[in-house]
């Protein structure tokens, strides 16, 4: 099996070293390429400094040098960015693993767009195990669909940007699908004031943010005289890491088409 060569965009962030920190540590993937912003102090840099393991790749703010050996390139930034960044694989027909959330329906497009050219896939998450909730989340609501209301709860770091988390929303997903509803339709985010009784058709959104939590979310089933609750929490960024290595694998020898986690887990 030849080696995979992997590009990592955001590569001095906490997700960016722990992307490459997987990457050095699979035998069965090569760093490619180490990008960030032109005016980070890290550039130049090696790669080895930031994640103290054996590499003497520099990191580059160049993305279209960084990407021009790589087979894939994953990128956690921001939708700005990335859509940026998918220009140029789009372009140059490199493979593309997208965990960045926060997406407004015109970046969505623009990804599925991509996705006829070269092959992208596209997950809010890419933790295994966030994934099998997912598959977890449709079976329960399928069962508790009549006499539960239904509430998510996510928590996540001081630092995050968007809210509810991307996760958060595609479970919203998940569930509102599996019960036959739009979650555009039947989302509520957040509750102040008098808001009357609850409207038992709709999905309400609550979201934390504090500390260094990694990410927290449990969608909580309330009917009467019983609740039942399903919870996936992250303890460091690696699971993230580890799912995006295999969603690269997955990408290898297609040529195009645009897929999630659950393609490359085949939990279809």
């Amino acid at each position: 099996m030849s080696v995979l060569k992997i590009a990592v965009v955001g590569a001095t962030g906490r997700m960016g070293r722990m992307l490459i920190e997987a990457v050095l540590k699979d035998e069965a993937t090569e760093l490619a390429a180490a990008i960030d912003l032109p005016d980070n102090p890290l550039i130049g840099k090696s790669t080895g400094e930031l994640v103290s393991l054996p590499s003497e790749l520099q990191v580059t703010s160049d993305v279209e040098v960084g990407i021009a050996s790589a087979d894939c390139l994953i990128d956690f930034t921001r939708p700005k960015g990335t859509l940026a960044h998918l220009a140029i694989c789009r372009r140059r027909k490199v493979a593309m693993v997208i965990g960045t959330t926060g997406f407004d329906d015109e970046g969505k497009q623009a990804i599925a767009d991509a996705a006829r050219e070269i092959p992208v896939v596209f997950a809010p998450n890419m933790s295994v195990g966030c994934n099998v909730t997912f598959k977890l989340l449709d079976l329960a609501s399928r069962v508790l669909s009549q006499g539960y209301d239904i509430e998510i709860v996510e928590a996540h770091h001081k630092l995050k940007v968007d809210a509810p988390s991307g996760t958060a929303l595609r479970m919203g997903e998940v569930v509102a699908e599996a019960l036959g509803r739009d979650l555009k339709k039947c989302a509520i985010f957040g509750r102040e004031g008098v808001t009357g009784e609850r409207d038992p058709s709709t999905i309400g959104f609550s979201a934390i943010r504090g500390g260094d939590i990694v990410g927290d979310h449990t969608v909580m089933y309330c009917g009467i005289g019983e609740r039942v609750e399903i919870s996936h929490k992250a303890g460091s960024r690696m699971p993230y890491a580890l799912g995006a290595l295999r969603a690269a694998r997955f990408l290898a020898g297609k040529a195009n088409g645009l897929f999630d986690m659950q393609d490359v887990l085949g939990l279809r």
